[in-house]
């Protein structure tokens, strides 16, 4: 099993600028990809001030920090990851997408290579069918935030090798994260159980069962939830919800996985959560009587 000294990471959204300072900060140059230069600056800022606090609670040395950034790099060009150990995919929840992403890169990576993607539930056997090295592309999904949250779900595709998977399990433990491991079935472990759940807390808003905030509540104090499971909807950006439960519907072929209609519907106006400012809930500062109500 090679020493990883490099990792490229691609997509400069939250997820893979977590997973770019994960591994800046545990001693590893990482190059972060991004086709938008704007999102590139962003994820630089995002990354930098994320490290700085870190500092600022004594988690991390100043020296410990600076190193971190300085083992940064970023780009819009996929060139640049040709000699990268290990590369991690981190876009758009999209089967189509990924796997054109996967065939690029299996054009450009050096042979020993390594693909992750951290799809949250798409096929890796399916990504994996894009390139010329199935046995070398793996899932490695990260929880949200990354430099925060302990897990780590790996995923082995029906080719993925032992190495492979030795490689990447060694990789997330130098990072600190506590590894799970998966069969290759749609939604994985934990999206398989959580979005089922998120999908009900919707039906039973839907349908009137209860308010938003009591549905959230009786499920943070009455199942000691951190936060309940709409509000956590938001925070995971309700499109990508809705992406994964049409994935966990086609792949497993039963309709209690069908998306709930008010889900769909907060997606096609564009109520897509936290990250646009609503979603279930408000969180621009509007006067209340502007606030829209529950449901559309």
């Amino acid at each position: 099993m090679a020493e990883i000294k490099s990792i490229a990471v691609i997509g400069g959204g939250q997820m893979g600028s977590g997973i770019a300072q994960l591994a800046a900060v545990y001693g590893i140059d990482v190059w972060l990809h991004d086709t938008d230069a704007d999102a590139l600056t962003r994820a630089t800022e995002s990354i930098s001030n994320s490290i700085q606090r870190f500092v600022s609670k004594g988690h991390l040395s100043q020296e410990e920090g600076t190193n971190a950034i300085r083992r940064l790099r970023c780009t819009s060009n996929l060139e640049d990851l040709h000699s990268a150990d290990v590369i991690i995919e981190a876009i758009v929840e999209s089967e189509e997408v990924k796997k054109l992403l996967f065939c690029e890169l299996d054009r450009i990576a050096k042979v020993s290579a390594i693909l992750a993607s951290n799809t949250s539930s798409i096929s890796i056997t399916r990504i994996a069918s894009a390139t010329s090295r199935p046995h070398q592309v793996i899932g490695m999904h990260f929880m949200n935030p990354p430099p925060i949250m302990k897990l780590v779900e790996i995923v082995r595709g029906a080719d993925t090798s032992d190495d492979t998977f030795n490689s990447i399990k060694a990789l997330a433990e130098r990072f600190g994260k506590t590894v799970v491991c998966s069969q290759d079935y749609s939604g994985f472990i934990v999206n398989r159980i959580l979005m089922p759940m998120i999908n009900e807390a919707f039906c039973a808003l839907y349908t009137g069962v209860a308010t938003k905030e009591d549905i959230d509540t009786g499920m943070k104090l009455g199942t000691n939830h951190p936060m309940g499971p709409l509000q956590l909807a938001d925070f995971i950006g309700l499109d990508v919800c809705l992406s994964i439960m049409k994935v966990l519907h086609a792949g497993l072929g039963d309709d209690k996985y069908a998306p709930c209609p008010l889900l769909v519907q907060y997606v096609d106006a564009g109520r897509l959560g936290k990250k646009r400012g609503i979603g279930v809930y408000n969180y621009l500062k509007v006067p209340e009587q502007n606030k829209p109500s529950s449901r559309l």
